[in-house]
């Protein structure tokens, strides 16, 4: 009988930049305050990036998750980043990181899902571990949302703040004696994922690259940044979102009450409390670092997940589900046995 194999998580890390800025600090340099920002969205203040560039950060959560894993940089077979702030339209961000921990055996590229991107990579080293092709990856989410904001506009920069997340994800056996064995503890790790587009809405939430600037075509650099129609995000956020937590719920056999806890992208409370109840969960099920992170893309979920492991909130056995929403319109869903 063939032996049955996991994807499980055996590590996480973060990174959140020094310099905080709240929402104080913000109403002195446009029109807005503490109780507007933090009653429409839960964010009381959020980390900028000065010095720290995208790959600093993301250098700095894998690190963390390589030693919460317990392994070497040189044992990593694949790094998948998702992000949507590289430092560099090439190299990507996941081959940045790549050259700073060392991990000279991986093959390293990057994902843009927006704020599902984590949840995409994620994913995607899923399917490479269990064709076979790697037995170890490091999944990042990072981003250094700042320098794509409009810090003029309050209706969009308030929310979102900067930040890596990573987890070391292997090949495990299920059986735990055999798992055991070979230094590997035994679990059932992925149970059920799905991630899905629509293109045709895209445009609600979007930041221009750069213009055609060739002999043919003179166009003066001009500096994006993010535009976002906040009512649309938010009804797909609260009709996409439960809907696939729900199918992946159903694809695992599990009912929402067998869920410990459910890890969100964390883009505004209304949405969380919106999920919960859509969900009927208990809203105390749906972590958050919203207070003091903001909305870091892809970055959300990682960084969550580590907050999570770090305090001890996560055991083995426990069931958990992980979702990331956003730009492109991206979605994506997991339920994870820890």
């Amino acid at each position: 009988m063939e032996n049955k194999v996991a994807t499980r998580i055996t590590g996480t890390g973060s990174y959140l930049p020094e310099h905080i800025m709240t929402n104080d600090d913000l109403s002195k340099i446009m029109d807005t305050s503490d109780e507007w920002i933090f009653s429409r969205t839960g964010i009381k203040e959020r980390h900028l990036a000065k010095d720290e560039s995208t790959a600093f950060m993301a250098a700095k959560a894998g690190e963390k998750a390589l030693h919460d894993a317990g392994i070497e940089a040189v044992e990593v077979d694949l790094i998948i980043a998702g992000t949507i702030t590289s430092d560099y339209v090439t190299p990507s961000l996941a081959c940045e990181v790549q050259e700073k921990l060392g991990a000279v055996n991986a093959v390293a590229f990057d994902v843009n899902a927006a704020c599902a991107g984590f949840m995409f990579a994620f994913h995607t080293a899923h399917v490479y571990l269990q064709s076979g092709i790697y037995n170890t990856a490091l999944v990042l989410g990072a981003e250094s949302l700042s320098k794509i904001m409009d810090w003029k506009d309050r209706s969009t920069c308030v929310l979102f703040g900067d930040g890596a997340g990573a987890a070391v994800v292997r090949v495990c056996e299920e059986d735990e004696e055999k798992a055991g064995k070979k230094g590997l503890a035994g679990g059932r790790g992925i149970l059920a994922f799905e991630q899905g587009s629509d293109g045709g809405k895209g445009m609600v939430l979007n930041c221009c690259g750069r213009k055609n600037h060739n002999p043919l075509v003179k166009n003066p650099w001009m500096p994006s940044y993010v535009s976002m129609d906040g009512q649309q995000v938010y009804k797909f956020a609260v009709g996409t979102v439960p809907a696939s937590i729900q199918r992946v719920l159903d694809k695992a056999g599990l009912r929402v009450d067998d869920i410990k806890y459910f890890v969100l992208h964390q883009a505004n409370i209304r949405i969380l409390q919106s999920v919960a109840k859509r969900l009927k969960a208990d809203i105390g099920k749906f972590p958050s670092v919203l207070d003091h992170c903001g909305n870091m893309s892809a970055a959300s979920v990682p960084v969550l997940l580590d907050e999570m492991n770090r305090k001890g909130m996560l055991e083995k056995g426990d069931k958990i589900v992980m979702a990331g929403f956003g730009g492109g319109l991206t979605w994506a869903s997991a339920v994870v046995e820890w």
